[in-house]
């Protein structure tokens, strides 16, 4: 299992807007480089990418929660 780190701190999302379904859901396919999130730091938001492909296995952290830099964000199944 390969876990998906938060690049910077900042404000972890796991939708590009409060109206948008969640990059991934627990199941869906993730590919190298798939968006799974985006970190807001001031007003300036961060695509967080997959470093590895595989199946999803879910979030590790809440929409909307503040993270550290290399804290694990989601869980990929290889």
């Amino acid at each position: 299992m390969a876990q998906v780190l938060s690049p910077i701190p900042g404000t972890f999302y796991t939708q590009s807007a409060p109206e948008e379904p969640a990059y991934k859901t627990e199941g869906d396919a993730v590919a190298t480089g798939d968006v799974i999130g985006l970190i807001e730091v001031m007003k300036t938001f961060i695509e967080v990418k997959a470093e590895a492909s595989g199946t999803f296995k879910g979030y590790l952290c809440e929409n909307e929660t503040p993270v550290t830099a290399g804290q694990p964000i989601a869980d990929v199944e290889g």
